[in-house]
């Protein structure tokens, strides 16, 4: 499917960092999905005892969960035990390469001012867990908006490092990423790799120009004058690369929720381009196979109205023992097609790692 969108009448939500639990129930969500909304008092309380009794039950439950080994090497398999996964390149060097100089022609005749190409990578995986592989990842790339999400027929495994939207009281932001370079050897050289990546020409168009494409998006569900970019390229650092990141927010206007705050920026402005819906069209064109849930979106919705939502981007899909990996670069009017080429495959390449060790 396109989508899924899942009503969630429990969980449990952990703060890793601060080590932290909160079990959370909502009564009444099931009736509300079957049309039977209730408004009696007596009707609520009896929710509100009935919420208390199962968020007792978790409890007991979590309190006699065991603590897992976190280490990395507890997904790793004995190297002369397993047979190697063999990672599969869809996209021969010199076919991306070609897809890069067609953008570009849609550039210089003015279709587009950039695009985003990616290429598709794969692999069998035999009898490998799929959370095996978000545990490994996840030791090799922590980010910010990872997922695992297990629909049965298929699985997320998702290293996110890039924010689509988050509504918060009120409050709208993207957290756009666009500028890559590999991390270095030591400090020193991660020091150069940002100066190079802050200072280097092509790099700053391209995230202006996305800035100012999220800009617009925004604009179209927040206050007159109310959005502003509060971070303005600043680089964060990932396992194997360092990015441009800048945050624009503004104030979600009168009548407006986070619908419409995702009718307004969905699909992000960096993993399709400028314009965005002939950006969209070229990339049908041009890539050689549709990208399912990648670039599409992972996160929350709540009944407050706060949402908070990634972009599907360093991130497996597995199905049918097959496991699929795509990663793209930003296509610009002096974009240099083997650098690009390159580009995809820095991306890529904590994921890689991980079907290594796996």
């Amino acid at each position: 499917p396109d989508a899924h969108f899942l009503m969630i009448d429990k969980l449990i939500a952990i703060d890793h960092l601060y080590k932290k639990c909160w079990i959370i129930v909502c009564p009444g969500v099931k009736d509300s999905l079957n049309a039977k909304g209730t408004s009696d008092r007596m009707d609520w309380l009896e929710k509100y005892d009935e919420a208390e009794h199962r968020i007792n039950k978790i409890q007991k439950k979590v309190a006699s969960c065991k603590l897992q080994n976190k280490n990395l090497e507890s997904g790793i398999q004995n190297p002369e035990s397993e047979q190697k996964i063999e990672i599969i390149y869809e996209m021969k060097k010199n076919e991306y390469m070609d897809i890069v100089k067609k953008a570009k022609e849609y550039i210089a005749a003015g279709d587009i001012f950039q695009s985003n190409l990616s290429q598709r990578v794969s692999a069998y995986i035999s009898n490998k867990s799929p959370w095996s592989l978000y545990k490994i990842l996840s030791s090799i790339n922590p980010s910010p908006f990872a997922a695992f999400m297990d629909f049965g027929d298929y699985q997320i495994v998702s290293s996110s490092p890039e924010r689509l939207l988050k509504v918060k009281d009120g409050m709208i932001e993207t957290r756009p990423i666009a500028g890559t370079r590999p991390r270095g050897r030591d400090s020193k050289e991660d020091e150069f790799m940002r100066e190079e990546l802050l200072l280097n020409e092509k790099e700053r168009a391209e995230h202006i120009m996305l800035i100012d494409l999220e800009r617009n998006d925004l604009g179209r569900v927040s206050d007159y004058s109310t959005v502003k970019v509060d971070e303005l390229m600043i680089t964060e650092d990932y396992s194997h690369v360092i990015h441009i990141v800048s945050n624009v927010r503004g104030n979600l206007a009168e009548g407006k929720d986070c619908f419409d705050a995702i009718k307004a920026a969905f699909p992000g402005g960096t993993i399709t381009g400028v314009p965005k819906v002939r950006c969209m069209e070229i990339i049908d064109e041009l890539e050689p196979v549709r990208r399912g849930p990648y670039t599409g979106s992972v996160g929350y919705i709540s009944f407050s109205g706060n949402m908070d939502l990634n972009i599907i981007i360093r991130t497996f899909v597995i199905k049918r023992k097959m496991v699929y990996v795509q990663a793209g670069a930003g296509i610009v009017a002096d974009s240099e097609p083997e650098r690009e080429y390159y580009e995809t495959l820095k991306k890529a390449e904590a994921l890689i790692r991980t079907l290594e060790l796996v």
